[in-house]
């Protein structure tokens, strides 16, 4: 509990498998869960309907180039069974700073010059620690998500931080493990050279 979300802090806890998660009226609040939800992205999946609906072309798939709209979008958009936001404005300029220093990015859902969709997330060594996701058209979340995770397998990263469990994630293959396994990996992705943005996407088949 407490601290601030400087950039410097920030760097020290994803470095050691921790990220904040605010909660009204409280500290700031700090997590390391056990289990650790995590894509290694040797088992990456992507479902066939998903690769016909990439195929479609009506939404391009973008980096770094929306990155506070895409944070903003997080913090505003309702969610099912949420009465509000994590993301605060603190967190939000922690982020940005982030970003400006190419260690926070977004990859981004185009449609034509609309931003429809997109993530965000923290990029250290060979690890991406995911944040927060949205989606403004169907699948546009699902796209720029399933775009970056074959684009993390060229660029050799080793595995996406998807924090805590959720089925939609679960789908491309990620998986629970033991905290200590999670910490265990991390250290090894560490020791890879930070892939400093701004990212630009290859183009890539699905």
């Amino acid at each position: 509990m407490g601290g601030d979300l400087s950039p410097e802090r920030l760097v020290l806890a994803y470095a050691q498998g921790i990220f904040p998660w605010p909660s009204e009226g409280l500290p700031l609040l700090w997590f390391s869960p056990d289990p650790r939800f995590v894509l290694p992205l040797g088992e990456l999946h992507i479902p066939r309907s998903l690769q016909k609906r990439i195929r479609r072309g009506d939404l391009e798939v973008r980096a770094d180039t929306a990155f506070e709209q895409v944070i903003r979008a997080c913090q505003q958009t309702p969610r099912t069974n949420q009465g509000g936001t994590w993301i605060t404005d603190e967190m939000l300029e922690g982020y940005v700073r982030l970003f400006e220093l190419g260690l926070a990015h977004s990859i981004e859902s185009w449609r034509g010059e609309e931003l429809v969709g997109g993530l965000y997330g923290v990029s250290l060594g060979g690890a991406f620690f995911g944040e927060s996701m949205y989606a403004l058209v169907p699948d546009a979340s699902k796209v720029a998500f399933a775009r970056f995770a074959a684009q993390s397998v060229q660029w050799g990263f080793r595995f996406i931080d998807c924090q805590v469990h959720t089925e939609h994630l679960e789908r491309f293959g990620a998986r629970e493990l033991p905290r200590r396994v999670f910490l265990e990996m991390l250290a090894e992705a560490l020791e890879d050279e930070t892939r400093r943005g701004p990212w630009h996407l290859d183009p890539l088949a699905i």
